[in-house]
């Protein structure tokens, strides 16, 4: 029982630290304007090729123009 409490603890723990490496990314790149646009991964899945992850281009994820 104590391995299962915690392997949930550390699934947990992992959760809240990719929480707040994203938050610390949003905070970083609205200080930082200047290195680019807040890039958000909604919509981004395991794209290849450099496509880039854009919502026009969805459906092609196989890098050709």
């Amino acid at each position: 029982m104590s391995v299962y409490i915690v392997t949930v603890g550390l699934i947990f723990a992992v959760m809240l630290f990719g929480i707040f490496v994203d938050r610390l990314y949003r905070a970083f790149a609205a200080r930082n304007p200047q290195l680019g646009p807040f890039r958000k991964s909604e919509g981004c899945g395991s794209c290849s090729g450099g496509s880039g992850c854009s919502s026009e281009r969805s459906g092609d994820h196989s890098g050709a123009n």
